[in-house]
């Protein structure tokens, strides 16, 4: 038996995913970091193993009906944990958040901030006192009633849903409406209420125009089709939709992205006009505080705002005090340059969760295990320090801190390191090294020991000679105040700053239409697709061969089975359970919806049928279910899907199932699967590759790996821009911009550029003195 106070979690036996029957002990009460290369396992442990058993015991203990689904949902694959605290995670949310959520909501500084105007604002004479829920525009009593809270309204008008007047009406003069089947019935629709279908659109009169772009009415009449060859139509009721109504219906509720995209395109957005762009009501827009409203506060840095809330009043110093206490670990871990107001979805990943970790801080919670997914990610060197402090001070308030991560800086801070591998996939999954950080050095096997102890610094490349440069600005948006940039053409160029200095946005100024751009490829780390349809091999176009391959089966010729058979997005091969989804969801009372394997095809998305016919002894689903690598060798002699795996092999992806959902990748993995399809296509011309933070998620072996890939597209004749934070690869740049000098509105400016050597030395940079480290040879001050 344990000891009761036994000071170890102790995993027995986790096979998790790649994990080989791992028995592994991790003090509590320490700062442990969990690395190794990507696909190592080490994600499958902190994540998949220890954390998953602590959200099960605690969905155990809350709810007896939550049994039921926990049975569905799954237990993790692992022998037994003991000494296992209850445990928060904080992963990179793969999921995509909605627009109402922001900066405000997730720090819960939204409430605080709504009590101080309902308590202690300032109202117009007379006026009384509104309830904090009024100064919410995600409520009805808050959000102004013309543009529900939004902040923006939507119309169209002519010009954008008629593009060319001259075409009439069949020939499609409405361009708003959608294709097939649908624009032909509206079509006759409206031949049948009597409208002149062939005169060309600018010919009829306005009063009619109008009526067929906007009522809102929407008349239901018997349509008798023409007469289409060979086919005999029969008479049927179609209804009416204005073509605004159609626009409008279709970018707020479609299900489809592109469906939404098109709808977009036939709207013009304009700030509301009752509210301003505020989202609230206007009685709640006339209370301030400080002489500001909510809208003024809520727009405002954090850095500033906690500089313009009163002091003056008891009720208003109390909230005051709590305001502030929010605000200072957000400030802290470099986020001070973000405000309220500022959505989510615009945030990075790395962004939002240490949101989240500064709210936690806040929390007060003990005893606990926190599990943290690269929390690192996207931060300069310079605020890498501030976070450390606040993962100690988490530790010290008598807690356990679990981080995965490949931040040497970080590791080296920790207590405690966990080092799984040896490599990725089938070559990893087991524990290396479990113990003080020190004593990995030791360990001939890992990867890691050979980053953390390396003394010497990188040999430093000559700087390549640009064939031309690139010039972009002056822009003037968001931080940036009037900035020109060039960017040598041919060249490898990286862009350094910290956290709000204006990075992205000056790379978002990077378009086709300037001189010198042959084609752009922008190359983000946002989803490959939303739900588990998408997959690395539909993504690539991978998996249309390989369906070419088992369509041309002696099995599957005999059956009748055709390409569309082994596709599990269409009816006919799939398995109609989970529609071939392989999951089916399920949905918890106040809880996230989670996935759990179909019923009937256990997660392998077809039908029984479907998985008889084999190629070379496995099944569509068997193929599926390799990894990159061993389908490499599988396919060796089919040249198209061998090309193709060679390429994401090439960028270090060799460790992932050719069908993992694209909800289960990581935002640097959908980036390096996006960078392999671009290498597959066969480069003519020239190019320039834009990559935003191309290493998040990457163990340093990995960054050689891409780092090399990059190095080899400029070698090519490419032009390579990154926005980057690690310094190893700023090193190897041919060319170096940085931002800043701060974040936010203290950022914004080109602080220096030049060669990795010239910005190393550059005065008054945040990034030289760590740039000047990495480059080595270079005198640190």
């Amino acid at each position: 038996m344990h000891h009761p106070h036994d000071p170890y979690v102790r995993v027995r036996g986790a096979r998790e995913h790649n994990l080989k029957g791992v028995d592994v002990d991790v003090p509590r009460d320490v700062v442990a970091a969990f690395t190794g290369v990507s696909g190592s396992g080490k994600s499958s442990l902190a994540f998949g193993t220890i954390y998953a058993e602590a959200q099960r015991r605690y969905f155990e203990s809350v709810a007896p009906y939550a049994r039921r689904l926990i049975h569905q949902v799954g237990t993790p694959k692992v022998g037994e944990i003991t000494g296992l605290p209850p445990a928060v995670s904080l992963q990179q949310r793969r999921s995509a958040p909605t627009s109402r959520s922001s900066v405000a909501t997730v720090t819960s500084l939204s409430n605080s901030l709504r009590m101080l105007f309902s308590r202690a604002g300032s109202y117009p004479p007379g006026a009384e006192r509104l309830d904090s829920d009024a100064f919410s525009p995600n409520t009805a009593a808050g959000a102004c009633p013309e543009c529900h809270g939004l902040g923006r309204v939507h119309r169209t008008t002519e010009d954008l849903l008629v593009p060319d007047p001259g075409l009439s009406i069949r020939e499609g003069a409405v361009a708003a409406w959608p294709g097939a089947w649908q624009g032909k019935n509206l079509r006759d629709v409206l031949d049948a209420l009597g409208h002149d279908v062939d005169r060309p659109w600018r010919e009829l009169p306005a009063e009619e125009r109008e009526w067929i772009l906007f009522t809102d009415e929407q008349p239901v009449v018997t349509v008798h089709p023409v007469r289409e060859a060979g086919r005999i139509q029969r008479p049927y009721q179609g209804t009416y939709l204005s073509a605004r109504r159609y626009v409008l219906k279709t970018f707020a509720g479609s299900r489809s992205p592109a469906l939404r995209a098109k709808a977009e395109t036939f709207l013009s957005s304009a700030p509301c006009p009752l509210c301003g762009g505020g989202r609230l009501r206007p009685e709640a827009l006339a209370v301030t505080v400080g002489g500001r409203t909510i809208a003024e506060l809520a727009a405002l840095p954090l850095t500033e705002l906690a500089a313009a809330l009163p002091r003056a009043g008891e009720t208003a110093r109390v909230l005051t005090d709590d305001l502030l206490s929010r605000i200072g670990p957000v400030v802290e871990l470099g986020l001070g340059y973000l405000s309220l107001d500022r959505s989510t979805p615009t945030l990075s990943a790395g962004e939002l969760q240490r949101l989240r970790l500064a709210t936690q801080l806040r929390s007060g919670l003990f005893g606990v295990v926190y599990v943290l997914d690269e929390p690192s990610a996207g931060l300069h060197p310079a605020d890498t320090e501030a976070l450390l402090t606040v993962l100690k001070r988490l530790k010290a308030a008598g807690n356990s801190v679990f981080v995965v991560e490949h931040h040497l800086d970080v590791v080296r801070g920790a207590d405690w390191i966990v080092d799984v591998g040896p490599r990725a996939g089938d070559h990893g999954g087991r524990v290396l090294y479990s113990g003080p950080v020190p004593e990995l050095a030791q360990v001939r096997e890992s990867a890691t020991a050979r980053y953390l102890f390396a003394s010497s610094p990188a040999p430093v490349r000559e700087p390549r000679t640009p064939r031309g440069t690139l010039k972009v600005g002056p822009v003037t948006r968001h931080n940036l105040r009037g900035v020109t940039a060039e960017f040598p053409l041919g060249a490898f160029t990286a862009i350094t700053g910290v956290s709000g200095s204006g990075k992205s946005t000056l790379v978002g100024e990077i378009t086709e239409e300037l001189p010198g751009v042959g084609r752009l490829v922008s190359v983000d780390q946002r989803p490959i697709g939303r739900t588990p349809r998408s997959n690395l091999a539909t993504y690539t176009g991978l998996f249309d061969v390989v369906r070419k391959v088992f369509a041309a089966t002696d099995a599957a010729r005999k059956r009748g089975y055709g390409v569309g058979r082994f596709s599990f997005n269409v009816a006919g091969g799939r398995c109609e359970t989970c529609q071939g989804e392989g999951f089916v969801s399920v949905e918890l009372l106040f809880l996230p919806s989670t996935y759990a394997p179909c019923p009937d095809c256990a997660g392998a998305r077809y039908n029984p049928g479907t998985l008889e016919v084999t190629y070379r002894g496995l099944s569509i689903a068997g193929v599926l279910d390799l990894t990159v690598e061993a389908a490499a060798r599988f396919f060796a002699d089919v040249p198209t899907v061998a090309r193709s795996l060679e390429t994401l092999l090439d960028v270090g992806l060799g460790y992932l199932r050719l069908g993992q959902p694209a909800t289960e990748l990581s935002g640097g993995e959908a980036q390096r699967i996006k960078l392999a399809s671009e290498l597959q296509r066969g480069r003519r011309g020239h190019t320039l590759y834009l990559l935003d933070e191309p290493t998040t998620g990457l163990h340093p072996a990995d960054v050689e790996v891409l780092v090399g890939q990059l190095h080899g597209l400029v070698d090519a004749g490419h032009t390579v821009v990154v926005v980057e934070h690690d310094m190893s690869v700023v090193a190897g740049a041919d060319h170096v911009l940085d931002l800043g000098p701060g974040g936010g509105a203290a950022g914004g400016l080109v602080v220096a550029a030049g060669t990795p050597r010239e910005v190393a030395r550059a005065e008054g940079s945040a990034t030289a003195p760590y740039l000047a480290a990495a480059v080595g040879g270079v005198a640190r001050r």
